[in-house]
């Protein structure tokens, strides 16, 4: 659904890091919902870690060699427009894209030798025109929150359509003290399966939300997400935490799993690419850690 403003694949790879949009943007408010028309003005490509970048696949991404769609490329002007409406405990919205696709697919482009043998490869990302129809929605019964999102897109070889849904159940005054704890449970569903290049084509997401109310607002999600199909799994962590008046203390990582080994030469990586059934198998060694510290002044 997050489709508006590109996302910054360097600053972190969980996807929720953006490069922001140059846009106009009109809203309506009235009896009826919010209204809000969004005309994009330019593209931002996606950038991709480079040689000593982690976590990234064991082929560059060659952004240099970026194919658009569009004439226009980068200067193509985009359309959006969203509608949401609450009713009582339910609110949702539906929502419509049109242009160049954040989301690009990459071409693999093989590094042939005097010999004309493979002996490397990179990756060229293609960007389309694509057609974006959306509907999300949440539904609170008490501490209970319901979550759906769904899309269908057309425009990136062949029509396709996908679906997260899932609740939050939120547990006030945990233990005794003034600490809420928060479970989440989510399904994941895209019908390219092993080709959509994306994690969480066929997926179950589990997590605990803790907040714990403090003066200094410390909160931690932790989220594991599992492959039904192919037995792989994703957890993260996300913690932050005020120090004192001036300063602020954010930690995140990722741990990937995989059962599947990569043989360690060109030919073993081909073959992991070209399996439908493996997604994290590249990422098997590519856990980090990240700790960020903010001064406010």
């Amino acid at each position: 659904m997050d489709i508006i403003n590109q996302t910054d694949n360097v600053e972190n790879p969980d996807g929720e890091e953006k490069l922001g949009q140059p846009m106009i943007n009109l809203s309506l408010l009235r009896d009826w919902g919010v209204l809000d028309f969004y005309l994009l003005t330019g593209f931002r490509e996606r950038n991709f870690p480079g040689v000593n970048g982690r976590p990234r696949l064991p082929f560059l991404v060659d952004e240099d060699a970026a194919i658009f769609e569009s004439a226009a490329r980068k200067w193509r002007t985009d359309f959006a427009i969203r509608w949401v409406q609450t009713l009582g405990e339910l609110e949702f919205g539906l929502s419509h894209f049109s242009g160049t696709t954040r989301e690009p697919r990459f071409n693999l482009q093989l590094i042939l030798d005097s010999g004309g043998m493979p002996v490397n490869a990179v990756l060229i990302p293609i960007y389309e025109i694509i057609e974006q129809t959306g509907i999300d929605a949440q539904y609170f019964i008490g501490d209970w929150a319901w979550k759906l999102e769904a899309i269908t897109r057309g425009g990136q070889q062949g029509r396709f359509n996908a679906v997260t849904f899932g609740f939050e159940k939120t547990f006030v005054g945990v233990f005794g003290s003034r600490a809420d704890l928060g479970i989440i449970a989510e399904y994941l569903y895209d019908d390219r399966g092993g080709s959509a290049p994306v994690i969480g084509d066929d997926d179950v997401a589990l997590g605990l939300r803790y907040a714990f109310n403090n003066v200094s607002g410390t909160t931690a999600l932790l989220v594991g997400l599992y492959d039904v199909e192919s037995h792989e799994y994703l957890a993260t962590l996300e913690a932050s935490s005020r120090l004192g008046a001036n300063w602020k203390i954010i930690v995140e990582a990722s741990i990937f799993g995989n059962s599947k080994d990569v043989r360690k030469d060109f030919p073993g990586f081909l073959e992991t690419l070209a399996d439908p059934e493996t997604e994290l198998a590249f990422f098997r060694d590519e856990d980090f850690l990240k700790i960020e510290l903010i001064r406010y002044f």
